[in-house]
């Protein structure tokens, strides 16, 4: 297994295990299973597992697991306050606490912020003392590093980054996301300051393995290197020396120890201009198969009316790669519940954003088609719903 170093100089894996996935059987977590699976993983050199409060028995299943195996002191445990849920200072506490109860751990490796989408949120907690919390924790030791994972656009990653000494971050980042969320600039930015970033969703949910085109998938199986297409996107992250750890939800023992071949043979710098090209070649056809041709180069924004075209579109996009109901839970994270509304129907047609499009969209009407695609009546409805109780909670907190 090869290593990339946290803040603090300690090893962190290449390859982190994310326990979103576990195996259920019938409601319940596959414990059996999914305790083979954790053992392959440890013994391949993976000393990073990642979970949260709302992956339902995920926690408690790690704990279980852990404890009877006595690997405590083997690996790294990360978890995330679910921050969307707290409304005063006492809730941190009662939900961290049960999180310790749940893990059967004193401690927590990797704590983080779950889900900051826009900086209200990261100041919501401010107000409610999250600083104080979190020096207290550190210094009991209950807490060893602190971080956030995020879903949102690079301007407000990085406006994020600025407002707290992180240890480190969580990205969603694969060869599809590479100019969407936050980015390689992002990504690039975190690490001019320090901060190591971990990786979620590398094949966004398995899709850059199971949903690509036909051409791309006959591409990948022809081409000379003999990687698969999952090889494929994780040799493309691992290769970038700003990325620190790449989760993947593992969920059979094969799967674990071919991906851990993989994290242990893959080398900064391994990837040639005719691999780069392949990757280029895949993302070409996936392009062709969506709706609008936007590249997520953003020269369209600012929008006047603060419209988020690119994320917009993104989403738009992703509804023919990773079905309505992904996208659509994608866009109200992305665009629904800012603190600042960014939707298309803010849109004045003023044209400014087609002046700059190298793509040369159509934008004022690909943005009708995609509001009307994203946010049918009943998601609209459930959208505004999701609005007034996130940000009326944050004023009263």
């Amino acid at each position: 297994m090869n290593y990339r170093k946290n803040k603090a100089g300690e090893d962190v894996s290449l390859l982190g295990y994310g326990c979103m996935r576990f195996t259920k059987k019938g409601n319940s977590i596959d414990i059996d299973k999914a305790e083979k699976e954790i053992l392959a993983a440890v013994e391949g050199g993976v000393n990073y597992f990642d979970t949260a409060y709302i992956y339902s028995g995920s926690e408690a299943a790690l704990g279980e697991i852990v404890e009877r195996n006595n690997l405590r002191d083997k690996i790294n445990i990360a978890t995330k306050l679910p921050q969307y849920l707290i409304r005063n200072r006492e809730a941190i506490d009662k939900y961290f606490n049960e999180e310790l109860e749940r893990l059967r751990t004193d401690h927590i490796d990797y704590y983080l912020m779950h889900m900051l989408t826009d900086v209200v949120a990261w100041n919501n907690l401010v107000g409610l003392g999250i600083k104080d919390w979190i020096k207290e924790k550190k210094e009991s030791g209950q807490i060893r590093h602190i971080g956030f994972s995020f879903h949102g656009d690079t301007k407000m990653y990085i406006e994020i980054l600025d407002q707290y000494d992180w240890d480190f971050s969580m990205i969603q980042y694969n060869y599809l996301d590479e100019t969407t969320q936050a980015g390689v600039d992002g990504l690039k930015e975190a690490h001019k300051r320090g901060i190591p970033v971990m990786i979620m969703e590398p094949l966004r949910g398995g899709k850059l393995v199971d949903l690509l085109p036909n051409k791309a998938k006959k591409e990948i199986e022809e081409y000379h290197r003999g990687w698969s297409r999952a090889e494929l996107g994780f040799r493309w992250l691992f290769n970038q020396p700003e990325v620190t750890c790449v989760l993947s939800g593992m969920n059979s023992v094969e799967m674990v120890k071919e991906n851990c071949r993989i994290a242990s043979e893959a080398q900064i710098g391994d990837f040639t201009e005719e691999d780069f090209k392949l990757i280029e070649d895949v993302k070409s056809y996936v392009l062709d198969s969506v709706k609008v041709g936007c590249t997520g180069c953003r020269y369209c924004v600012p929008c006047p009316k603060g419209v988020d075209i690119p994320a917009i579109f993104a989403c738009y996009n992703n509804m023919y790669i990773d079905g309505k109901s992904e996208a659509r839970f994608e866009f109200a994270r992305l665009v629904g519940i800012r603190k600042e509304p960014a939707f298309a129907s803010q849109c004045i047609e003023c044209g400014k954003c087609m002046n700059h499009c190298p793509q040369h969209i159509n934008i004022i009407e690909e943005l009708k088609n995609a509001d009307k695609a994203l946010r049918p009546l009943p998601f609209k409805v459930g959208i505004n719903i999701a609005r007034r109780f996130m940000l009326e909670g944050r004023k009263k907190a």
